[in-house]
Order: structure tokens, then C-alpha cells, then sequence
């Protein structure tokens, strides 16, 4: 089984990027691969950029990882109450050459902030509104206060409750 996962974030520091990896790694018996927006990045998407330019190959490359992938595990950065605007612009760029961006794929959709809150407004918009682009949503989990719940140094929920509740998800997952 091949986990694609990623965040919805080009912070090179992302507390979104660390969430997807160390869930991805929970599932067994797993090949995992975990993208970095910051290997897709595009121009500002426009209708008279993509009339000049064409269709970009690093936003077919994005969507060939995503095709490789049994699951997709992403976790949502929440800039403002919504997307990224590095995730935003990749995915109108990819949605171009496939308007279902996540293919049919079963995907473990989170978020996670420093806010008690964890990105639940992002959660909500993009539970809404992948199904729309292909993502056959199994789970959502939203991730609240990062910096008080997770263990930078060893990589990994540090609130047992919460690490439990992903735990969970994570064995009741099906494909």
C-alpha cells in the first residue's frame, strides 16, 4: 500500500507537514512518500498565463504522485480562515489537467494550527469541497494547539488523547 502525503503548506517549517508524516506513518505496512509544495511551485495561476505558458509539467507531476497513491494523507494549513495560497495555486494549476485532482483516492484529511480551534474553518472548506475533485474523504481529524500537543524533538503527538483519537482513525481506516 502507497501513502502519498503532504501538506497544504510551503512553510519550510510546516507544523502541517510534520502532522501528515508522522500520521502516515502510523498505517502499516506502508510505503510512504511525503511531497513538499515547495517541489511544485508555479506562477500565479491565470486563465492568460495558461493561454501563454500551456500546461505546466510540475502540475502533472503533482498529479502523477497523487495518481501512485492508495491513500492520500494531507493535512491543511489554514491561512485566514481557508487554503494556503501555495496549495490554492497548485491545485487550480492541477485542476486544469484533471479537474479530480485527487483522483478517486481515499484520503485521511486534516489540519492543525497553533489555535485551539486547529484549522476546522479550512477543514470544513476543503471537506466540502474535495469530494468535488476527486477525494473520496474516510476520516477528518483536526489537530488543535500543535505547539502544546506535539513533541517537536521526537516527532510525534505528545496528548495521549489525541494521539489515541489518530490512532484510531488510522486502524479503522479502510481502502
Amino acid at each position: 500500500m502507497k501513502i502519498v502525503a503532504f501538506a497544504g503548506s510551503n512553510s519550510k517549517n510546516s507544523i502541517n507537514k510534520k502532522l501528515a508524516t508522522y500520521v502516515s506513518h502510523l498505517f502499516e505496512n506502508a510505503d510512504i512518500e511525503v511531497l513538499d509544495l515547495n517541489d511544485f511551485a508555479l506562477p500565479l495561476f491565470s486563465v492568460d498565463l495558461e493561454m501563454e505558458i500551456g500546461k505546466p509539467q510540475l502540475a502533472a507531476d503533482f498529479l502523477d504522485k497523487l495518481g501512485s497513491a492508495d491513500i492520500i494523507v494531507l493535512s491543511m494549513a489554514e491561512n485566514n480562515g481557508n487554503y494556503s495560497a501555495a496549495f490554492k495555486n497548485l491545485f487550480d494549476w492541477a485542476s486544469r489537467q484533471n479537474i479530480k485532482v485527487f483522483q478517486e483516492k481515499p484520503m485521511l484529511l486534516m489540519a492543525t494550527s497553533d489555535g485551539g480551534r486547529g484549522g476546522a474553518r479550512v477543514l470544513e472548506i476543503a471537506e466540502t469541497a474535495f469530494p468535488r475533485y476527486g477525494a473520496i474523504i474516510k476520516a477528518t481529524f483536526s489537530f488543535p494547539k500543535f505547539y502544546d500537543n506535539f513533541d517537536l524533538e521526537q516527532n510525534k503527538i505528545s496528548n495521549p488523547e489525541l494521539d489515541q483519537q489518530i490512532k484510531e482513525i488510522v486502524r479503522n481506516f479502510s481502502i
